[in-house]
């Protein structure tokens, strides 16, 4: 055991942009993260290691109230490299002919005191609310700087993932999760800006990068099957793929049904008939008609690369293979991706997302609340089961709750069905949701117009991927000057929340 050495500790600079830098991977890991599940509350901490514990320069921790124990890191850079020298840690990554010996002994070592500044963290972790994972060191001048990311541990705790411990060929780990992969995709922004000549001096946050972000974690929980098949990740491109045969129609119809991905002879598939020639999964057209002929119980087979059958899934599948996924498409350019029954990716219009509920109850009293500061029970339990009622409309519609819902109701009686006021109940909300157009009711839940065609001005929360009834309820949340909460079922399932102060959050 190498003796630990008292480090003093300091919240000083190590760089002269690092605040700024800590700012911008703040603010990433915010969109990144709440686009995926605003409960898992991210922060960022950029923890500086002396590269020479013997040097007496302090450990530095960006913020100074981040909270991180700093004493627990002093021993961990020479623990890292005593691990390295000992070659205790494994190592994933083949040695690549093109790289120099010190370019891959600084590799390997980067990997071994990573690997020790995460084990501290776990230790950390134990028990707490929260839990911590950093990204890769870079050596920036006389320090090791780690890009910390902080999460919640419930939510991160609440999605299904695959086993961990898969690689690309080049070593890289594969992501088990969406949120793994983002973390990944986060990681690595985070690494290339460090390796900027002046890391945190040229940033110029985009609130777009988020997305991209998404796809790239989506990409790499896909490679994870690819690879599972025996495929080359590079070649199957299976988010890619997926995306491209979701958003095809055949001859005017979207695409619906399910996709198995197993190897040819899994003992858990049964061929209904085989394909003479198997169907590239990058003949992106063909794979689409053939999907014509999947019904609820036959799917299309394919191995990664080639759709070779239909066929259905038979026996008790062992969830602990992890060789037998799912790919459903739901709707047009919707689609989710499973294993053993359990969802772990939604996609639409090209954007993955979480498995998270369709409607979030605590979610619904916070906007409740904050809206029409509403807090008893029996009115949150009146609405709430008008919204669930509503949510189950399998052609889509929208909820709007006002506070003025009789004055709207007669601005818009040119545009809608006006109705006796009436208080909706589970059966009455089931039937005046299957006409188009917005049901208009009050905080009371008192309904006085159906069938509602909502007005509004541009709106610059408008998104092009969505269709016209989120943008339309968009619009009109945007431009009411009452207090209002539309609810958007929209017909893939997805259903949002919209108030003035969710669209002013998802603006910032």
């Amino acid at each position: 055991m190498l003796p630990t050495l008292a480090l003093p500790v300091s919240s000083g600079c190590i760089w002269p942009h690092q605040q700024r830098y800590r700012q911008v991977a703040q603010a990433t890991a915010q969109a990144l993260f709440d686009a995926l599940d605003d409960d898992l509350h991210p922060y960022v901490i950029v923890l500086g290691l002396p590269h020479d514990a013997a040097g007496h320069l302090p450990i530095c921790q960006e913020p100074a109230e981040a909270g991180l124990p700093t004493e627990a890191f002093a021993g961990a850079v020479a623990q890292g490299l005593a691990r390295h020298a000992a070659g205790r840690v494994h190592i994933a990554m083949p040695t690549e002919e093109t790289m120099s010996p010190a370019m891959l002994r600084m590799r390997y070592e980067n990997r071994s005191i990573r690997a020790v500044v995460q084990q501290i963290l776990d230790e950390l972790n134990d028990q707490a609310t929260y839990q911590h994972f950093t990204g890769w060191p870079v050596r920036l001048d006389e320090y090791y700087v780690f890009t910390i990311l902080r999460v919640k541990r419930k939510p991160l705790r609440s999605y299904p993932s695959l086993q961990p411990d898969r690689y690309y060929t080049d070593g890289r780990p594969l992501a088990n999760s969406l949120l793994v992969g983002a973390m990944f995709r986060f990681n690595e922004e985070c690494v290339k800006w460090l390796n900027e000549p002046e890391p945190g001096a040229g940033f110029l946050f985009r609130p777009r990068e988020s997305e991209e972000l998404l796809r790239a974690a989506g990409k790499s929980l896909l490679d994870t099957p690819a690879h599972a098949m025996g495929a080359d990740p590079g070649v199957a491109r299976l988010f890619y793929t997926l995306n491209t045969i979701s958003s095809l129609r055949y001859e005017g119809g979207e695409g619906v049904g399910r996709l198995l991905l197993a190897r040819r002879g899994h003992p858990n598939v049964e061929e209904v008939f085989a394909l003479t020639c198997p169907t590239e999964l990058s003949d992106y057209r063909a794979v689409r008609k053939l999907l014509e002929m999947a019904s609820h119980d036959v799917h299309l087979l394919a191995d990664g690369e080639k759709v070779y059958a239909l066929g259905r899934q038979v026996g008790h599948y062992d969830p602990s293979r992890e060789d037998l996924f799912e790919i459903h498409f739901v709707t047009h350019y919707a689609w989710e991706f499973a294993h053993a029954g359990q969802i772990l990716l939604r996609s639409r219009y090209g954007l993955p997302t979480l498995p998270r509920p369709r409607l979030n109850l605590n979610r619904f009293r916070r906007d409740l609340k904050r809206t029409f500061s509403i807090t008893r029970p029996d009115k949150v339990e009146h609405l709430w089961q008008v919204v669930l009622e509503a949510s189950r409309q399998p052609k889509g519609t929208l909820l709007v709750i006002t506070t003025e819902a009789l004055a709207e109701a007669d601005r818009l009686k040119l545009q809608c069905t006006l109705i006796e006021p009436v208080p909706l109940t589970p059966l009455i909300t089931q039937l005046i949701t299957a006409i188009d157009g917005a049901v208009l009711l009050d905080p009371e839940g008192y309904c006085y117009s159906i069938g509602v065609i909502l007005d509004g001005k541009a709106s610059g929360h408008g998104t092009s991927t969505r269709g016209a009834r989120y943008n339309s309820a968009v619009r009109y949340v945007d431009s009411s000057p009452y207090p209002c909460l539309v609810v958007v079922v929209s017909e893939d399932g997805m259903v949002d929340v919209l108030t003035k102060e969710n669209l002013a959050e998802a603006r910032q």
